[in-house]
């Protein structure tokens, strides 16, 4: 809960400071040293860097958490004892914190929209795509928007439930890890002639590990919905129906339920169609998206990440940190 109010009330801290940045950066440099005329060749070197890269934040992590462990161990009392244990939550929040991203999602889509608002199409399209992996160049109006949407439903798991979901279970290596390959994948997950061998592996890896938090994010928006007055029945339909129908396995569920409970239509040209509203994409809709992505949070926190370190921390299974 610590980290999620950090996250609400500061958002991102500066690239410099951001250690998904710096995952970012340290892939971006690595690249170059992937490349290979073979491409069996790239997908060992993808799956190298990969490796590598999840193997240099683990153990960091642990690091960390071994110096904890270490500090608790000198039987500390009294004042001391709280002093260790603030701090120990301090720290842990905010390095929990760097691998969410609610309020940073919410000012960024609300940049596009505030463009849009001010038909100043060609810096909503520029904005649009520093968050998005199509080509926005030629996206009209309505396109913006839906992608705009579509962006904020996925962040639902790419930035908040994913981390979340894996810090339940294995503390915060999870969550770095689940981050890592997630950041791996959006940066070289394509299926381009640059990337589609070096990228293969994290692309793979990011759907094996968003297998089981996009299908519960889901439900979890469901109840959001209802908790909202959205028309969650429409979205339950929606997600059942269209939510296989992305090229990602997992990306077309939490989508699909956006778009059923805001009674609209994503459109993805040459690729998909998710809902089947026929009104205009508005700022109302954005809104409502925003609104249903903060609820959604609050809910998986307290109807999932709370009760399982509850449970694993009882049998004794969970990572402290």
């Amino acid at each position: 809960m610590f980290a999620l109010a950090l996250d609400f009330i500061f958002g991102d801290p500066k690239n410099r400071y951001h250690p998904t940045v710096w995952m970012g950066k340290l892939i971006g440099k690595s690249v170059p040293y992937a490349k290979s005329a073979n491409p069996i060749t790239e997908k060992i070197n993808g799956t190298i860097l990969l490796v590598l890269l999840v193997s240099l934040v683990s153990i960091l992590i642990i690091f960390f958490s071994s110096f904890l462990r270490y500090v608790e161990n000198f039987e500390l009392t009294g004042l001391y004892k709280i002093l260790f244990i603030g701090t120990s939550i301090i720290l842990v929040g905010i390095l929990l914190k760097t691998t969410i991203a609610i309020k940073g999602m919410e000012d960024h889509a609300s940049k596009i929209m505030d463009s849009v608002s001010k038909n100043d199409l060609d810096g909503a399209r520029v904005k649009l795509s520093m968050i998005v992996k199509r080509d926005t160049k030629n996206l009209d109006k309505q396109h913006v928007i839906s992608a705009t949407l579509e962006s904020i439903s996925e962040n639902i798991v790419d930035g908040i439930t994913g981390p979340l979901f894996y810090f339940s279970i294995f503390g915060l290596a999870g969550a770095f890890v689940y981050r890592t390959v997630n950041t791996a994948d959006s940066m070289i997950g394509y299926k381009t002639e640059i990337f589609r061998n070096i990228g293969w592996f994290a692309a793979n890896c990011d759907k094996i590990l968003n297998f089981l938090p996009s299908r519960l994010t889901s439900l979890v928006m469901i109840f959001s919905c209802i908790i909202l007055k959205k028309d969650w029945r429409h979205s339950i339909h929606i997600m059942k129906r269209d939510g296989p129908k992305t090229e990602s396995p997992n990306a077309g569920y939490p989508m699909a339920t956006l778009a059923g409970a805001l009674g609209i239509k994503f459109e993805k040209m040459e690729h998909y169609v998710l809902g089947d509203g026929k009104s205009e994409i508005t700022e109302k809709h954005f809104r409502s998206a925003i609104s249903i992505m903060k609820m959604t949070t609050a809910l998986f926190v307290l109807f999932f990440t709370i009760p399982v370190i509850l449970l694993l921390s009882y049998l004794g299974w969970w990572f402290n940190v």
